[in-house]
């Protein structure tokens, strides 16, 4: 669409990959800085270039003529985010309130100061303030972790010596929390524009498996609305305090006694928000443009009574093509919608999604297992 507001986006992921067909449909234009060749963005965002996010210069470049910079991972520096700022760019989510999703330390203390509830955390520095803290517990890079990575389990002093060997090398400090005895996990989205204005998506339950998000069911089934109503308020108060534009992901623990606990924060699109691409009236992807350049925000209800997403996970006795699973699987379920995101196969890794959505949610749970399983070589023709 000429004279549309360019957009341009750090990082070639799946990410960046799904906000480019919600941009073509709006007529809004993207630039994207992608690792490399071929990577699963740079597949379908024509205007894209290779480079390095950690470069001041080739973020300079890759944003020249763009109206708005947003982001597909959270990882660019926070002092190069304030130098395009200074240039005047406009950069959203803004390095004031990205830095909360860099840096779990510092996400502790906002949120300590917002009086949002958490799990009990500290910063520790050695073994000594390992056991002061207490075991069990949980130990956590302040920043880089994503996907179960970063991320250590503690039952005895040994377990945390592969923690502090990798803040010796990486110079990253380490952040403890309570091992949090939860019911489940949570998720709750919202969208929000400079302008303020908010859109959230009902909560949703998410089950991970090694640190890596294998589904999501949405709405939370059985989810008390006090509970559900109150992780929104969490999603939108963190939202306005910190100043976020774009999408916000607030990933919680339910607790048995009938609490939410915030465990993270992203600032961008979403794992657990990927159902809303099939599943409500405005994807994630469409709103988190929409609020970077300060539209109207799109409405975030459902569009039926439950959506079934389930991650596709590389694995280890898959042949041929993702491609190869189509036949069979759209076949069997006409309604099905899969994503898949151009990535080369690998054992554990995310290379695609499949939604299923109607009123019946084991129907839904059962068509997008299947699918998911059949793509990943988990299933053959003996499972129909």
């Amino acid at each position: 669409m000429p004279h549309a507001p360019k957009v341009a986006v750090i990082g070639g992921g799946q990410l960046a990959r799904m906000m480019a067909e919600p941009a073509a449909a709006l007529g809004i234009p993207l630039r994207l800085l992608a690792e490399a060749e071929g990577v699963s963005a740079a597949q379908v965002v024509v205007d894209h270039e290779v480079g390095d996010y950690r470069d001041l210069d080739t973020l300079r470049k890759i944003t020249d003529g763009c109206a708005v910079v947003t982001f597909d991972h959270e990882h660019v520096p926070t002092e190069h985010l304030h130098a395009l700022e200074e240039a005047g760019l406009a950069v959203r989510p803004g390095p004031e309130a990205l830095v909360h999703a860099q840096d779990k330390g510092v996400m502790r203390d906002a949120l300590d100061r917002l009086g949002i509830p958490a799990p009990r955390h500290a910063i520790v520095e050695t073994p000594a303030d390992v056991a002061a803290f207490g075991l069990p517990c949980v130990l956590k890079t302040t920043r880089g972790g994503y996907d179960g990575k970063g991320v250590w389990f503690v039952r005895t002093q040994a377990d945390a010596d592969d923690a502090f060997a990798t803040a010796a090398r990486t110079g990253v400090r380490i952040l403890a929390e309570e091992l949090v005895d939860f019911r489940r996990e949570l998720s709750a989205l919202v969208a929000r524009s400079p302008s303020g204005q908010v859109a959230a998506w009902p909560v949703v339950a998410s089950t991970q498996v090694d640190g890596i998000c294998r589904e999501v069911v949405a709405p939370a089934p059985d989810l008390d609305e006090s509970l559900a109503v109150e992780a929104q308020q969490i999603a939108m108060k963190v939202a306005a305090e910190l100043g976020v534009t774009g999408v916000l992901a607030v990933e919680l623990f339910e607790t048995d006694d009938g609490r939410v606990l915030v465990n993270e924060l992203a600032m961008r699109p979403h794992n657990t928000g990927h159902w809303t691409q099939d599943g409500s009236v405005t994807s994630q992807f469409e709103n988190h443009l929409r609020a970077v350049l300060d539209l109207p925000l799109g409405a975030p209800e459902a569009r039926a009574r439950w959506t079934v997403m389930v991650n596709i996970l590389g694995g280890e006795n898959q042949t041929g093509r993702l491609y190869d699973g189509y036949p069979h699987a759209l076949a069997r379920d006409p309604r099905l919608r899969v994503h898949l995101y151009g990535k080369e196969l690998r054992p554990g890794r995310k290379v695609g999604h499949v939604n299923a959505y109607g009123d019946d949610l084991d129907d839904c749970l059962e068509r997008a297992r299947h699918a998911a399983a059949w793509f990943a070589g988990e299933l053959g023709e003996e499972s129909e």
